[in-house]
């Protein structure tokens, strides 16, 4: 089979230990290269699992049916849209939003072009375990979260109640929302989701109360049942202004952008990846085999292409 070249990338450095998915080949410089006669190419692994599933099947479709060599570079979701303008990237397989980024670089100079819905409604908010929800119902709504604040102090939030964060480099409004709101509370950020992970099933297993920005979907979210607290209604316009948030974050279906050289010539690998659509639930069921179930991105795409034919087949280019 004649060998093509794709680059991909998917968003932030990943804190999981999962860059295994680099045995396909360590990161180069994006640029196209001969490697024993077969051209590579550079796929970033992100920081969130349910990313990494994206990038693992995709990935081994790209190789496994398509043909093409694929390797790995760890890169920021800032730093991604800027290597996509440029063409070091041919695509980004899921953008929570970056508004900013996408009228700079889509709507302005056009060197990136839309790549369609990756088929995952994502949704951010901010969440308090259901055992906790279970004996103070009322902490359900934000007016509430005042009265609370001492059960959720920790050494590093001082005298007021930690909201537990994961990555700084994830989009986040809560410094604004908790200053807009006169919230008696303060971010804590753990540094990936690896640890943030970490901390709330350490918290679960004591039954100890916590606060923390949490996303859907999550593989964690199967094992560790959380209930949402109900901020102001998102509406439109209201996060315009990052230091007058006060509202909540917005539903978002999540989006695939690419190179616009590599949408318009990029041939079957720009057609596999606008392609590319799965659920929910399929996302998740490979994010649970890679982070619960401790197998490598590469395998647990394996497993799920071998068991879901009926999808992927959608995906290949026609012949």
């Amino acid at each position: 089979m004649r060998m093509r070249t794709v680059r991909i990338s998917t968003a932030v450095v990943s804190a999981l230990g999962l860059l295994t998915l680099s045995a396909c080949g360590a990161a180069d410089t994006g640029k196209k290269e001969e490697a024993g006669g077969a051209k590579t190419v550079r796929l970033t692994v992100p920081s969130w699992v349910g990313a990494q599933a994206n990038t693992a099947v995709a990935g081994y479709l790209l190789e496994k049916e398509l043909g093409y060599t694929v390797k790995t570079q760890q890169m920021g979701e800032v730093l991604a849209w800027d290597a996509l303008s440029k063409g070091d990237i041919d695509a980004i397989m899921e953008d929570w939003g970056h508004p900013k980024e996408e009228k700079q670089y889509v709507e302005t100079k056009k060197t990136v072009a839309k790549g369609g819905d990756l088929g995952v409604t994502g949704h951010i908010g901010w969440f308090v375990p259901k055992y906790f929800a279970d004996a103070h119902p009322d902490v359900t709504d934000y007016k509430n979260l005042n009265k609370y604040a001492k059960e959720f102090k920790t050494a590093e939030s001082g005298d007021k109640g930690e909201i537990l964060e994961g990555s700084p480099d994830y989009v986040t409004n809560d410094d604004a929302i908790i200053t807009n709101l006169k919230l008696d509370l303060k971010t804590n950020y753990s540094g990936s989701e690896a640890a943030q992970i970490t901390a709330i099933k350490k918290y679960a297993k004591d039954k100890k109360p916590f606060l923390t920005y949490w996303w859907t979907p999550q593989w964690l979210n199967a094992q560790i049942d959380m209930v949402e607290v109900k901020l102001p209604e998102h509406k439109e316009g209201c996060d315009a202004d990052p230091k007058k948030v006060a509202c909540a974050y917005p539903d978002t279906a999540l989006q695939k952008f690419l190179n616009a050289d590599f949408a318009k010539n990029g041939g079957e690998a720009a057609e596999f990846l606008k392609n590319f659509k799965w659920t929910t639930e399929q996302q998740n069921e490979v994010a649970l085999m890679i982070a619960s179930e401790k197998m490598a991105p590469e395998a647990a795409a394996e497993k799920w292409v071998k068991a879901n034919e009926a999808t992927w087949k959608a995906w290949l280019p026609k012949k």
